[in-house]
């Protein structure tokens, strides 16, 4: 099982693939990759040789992935909440914030459906 940013790529995929399964990569960066370091995108990951391995590794060198990656995004939404934007709202309260509407769906995000009694009219 070849190694590469810390994750372990499976073996039995193709190659392009195969990359995907690193966070931050998906099929066009990986396709991209693999032309830069001269590899056949339709070769298997198991069929790569220790150079094609370390040809791909200096060119995902250019490439932000995988822990890096993920604490940037994180930043970014604790910056975006700090200085009060529509979006960091959006996050703090866990609502959808791309301007889905929220009136019927976005249980994903809103979380489970919570009935809430009526009001007792007055006499």
């Amino acid at each position: 099982m070849a190694r590469i940013a810390g994750v372990d790529v499976p073996n039995n995929k193709r190659g392009v693939i195969a990359l995907t399964y690193i966070y931050g990569i998906g099929k066009s960066r990986a396709k991209e990759i693999l032309t830069k370091a001269k590899v056949d995108p339709n070769i298997k990951s198991n069929d790569w040789t220790d150079d094609q391995l370390s040809a791909i590794r200096n060119v995902m060198e250019d490439y932000i992935v995988e822990g890096e990656l993920r604490s940037r995004v994180q930043l970014d939404i604790k910056r975006l909440m700090d200085i009060g934007s529509y979006r960091g709202i959006r996050h703090r309260t866990g609502l959808p914030l791309r301007g889905q509407n929220t009136k019927n769906n976005a249980r994903t995000r809103r979380g489970r459906k919570r009935t809430i009694a009526n009001k007792k009219k007055a006499v």
